[in-house]
């Protein structure tokens, strides 16, 4: 029998499956767009939120009752993943992501009980295209503390409204390197022996209890005539589990790459960029958020992941500065890995309850 609170939510679901629709028909993909922004401010200025827009690109919304110092966040993506991403992640489920978060303060500005601040953060443009980043360094957190924040994923493959946990490393980094040859000399010949050994770094430079992929996206070189090419370019991704090893093999690919390249007299140019760091959760915020799900929901539709996930998220940038918790609901088996509307109300519960049971 579903809890109270997920009836109290699914009687305004509709709405928040239509605003949700209205939401991906925008397909904000960057921080330029800023409709789905506009469109997200609005609806919370209207529940009584006090609203900031442009913290980082993102909207900052915040909704204070009573007189305790407990300061609670709750974030949600929003916006177009990119493929590759969106491949990795499960669709174009941002705007899910969003609608439950909206779902949940339009259910708390109306009837939440709770004492305390809850502040929402929606941030655009996730992952590699830095908006997690951009909003801590514009000083998210120092204009509105919080004492622990809190993320959601829908995660396709998992029986529909599951909520998924893990304490510790749960995603790994993420970082795209490009790697340009250039010289008098075939570059075709030293980006082959740069791939070559590049296969190396994980069995020779790393612990093998720990998880690290080197993986080759691609290798460009000349065209289909006679003529020497006089430049090469291999573009690869790495994702790793563990600061230290992550740090680590930046150094060997760099070394290699730089090295290699001059034993064949070229030089090589090496454009490093770190997307997003190991997602870390905290354990006892993570505990907190299991209690919560195995109240609203029942111990059967909570779940321990027992390993760690190869994708990435860039919350992670503000898991480094405030504690707090990433968990997952199971999308079941949705279209084309988009988001499940069926997961509208038990998301929105979920965060309602969070909130109450943190902000008690």
């Amino acid at each position: 029998m579903p809890h109270p609170l997920i009836d109290s939510v699914t009687a305004h679901a509709r709405m928040f499956v239509k605003l949700r629709r209205e939401l991906q028909s925008s397909s904000e993909r960057d921080l330029a767009d800023f409709r789905t922004s506009d469109l997200v401010a609005a609806r919370l200025e209207q529940w009584g939120y006090k609203v900031e827009r442009g913290v980082g690109g993102g909207v900052v919304a915040q909704l204070r009752r009573g007189r305790s110092t407990k300061r609670l966040g709750l974030r949600a993506d929003m916006g177009a993943a990119p493929l590759r991403q969106a491949a990795l992640q499960g669709g174009q489920g941002a705007f899910g992501h969003t609608a439950m978060l909206l779902a949940a303060a339009h259910y708390l500005a109306r009837q939440g009980d709770f004492c305390g601040t809850l502040n929402l953060v929606f941030q655009p443009a996730d992952e590699g295209q830095g908006g997690a980043r951009r909003m801590v360094e514009e000083g998210l957190f120092t204009r509105y503390p919080c004492d622990a924040i809190y993320a959601m994923h829908h995660m396709p493959g998992q029986p529909q409204g599951r909520l998924l946990l893990r304490d510790g490393p749960a995603m790994a980094s993420c970082d795209d390197i490009t790697i340009t040859l250039h010289g008098a000399a075939d570059p075709l010949v030293a980006g082959a022996a740069i791939v070559m050994g590049l296969q190396g770094i994980v069995a020779r430079n790393v612990d093998p209890l720990q998880m690290v992929v080197v993986q080759m996206e691609a290798f460009e070189a000349g065209r289909a005539d006679p003529a020497q090419p006089r430049t090469a370019t291999l573009q690869l991704s790495v994702r790793a589990l563990d600061r230290g090893v992550r740090d680590t093999v930046q150094r060997r690919i760099t070394a290699l790459a730089e090295l290699q390249a001059l034993s064949y007299g070229v030089q090589a140019t090496v454009d490093y960029r770190r997307q997003a760091p190991v997602l870390v959760n905290s354990a006892g915020e993570t505990e907190f958020a299991r209690q919560v799900a195995a109240e609203l929901l029942g111990p059967g539709q909570v779940e321990l992941l027992p390993h760690t996930l190869a994708g990435s998220d860039d919350f992670a940038y503000m898991l480094e500065r405030v504690p707090g918790s990433y968990l997952q609901i199971g999308s079941g088996d949705s279209p084309g890995q988009d988001f499940n509307d069926d997961n509208l109300p038990v998301g929105a519960a979920y965060w309602a309850m969070l909130a109450q049971c943190y902000l008690h």
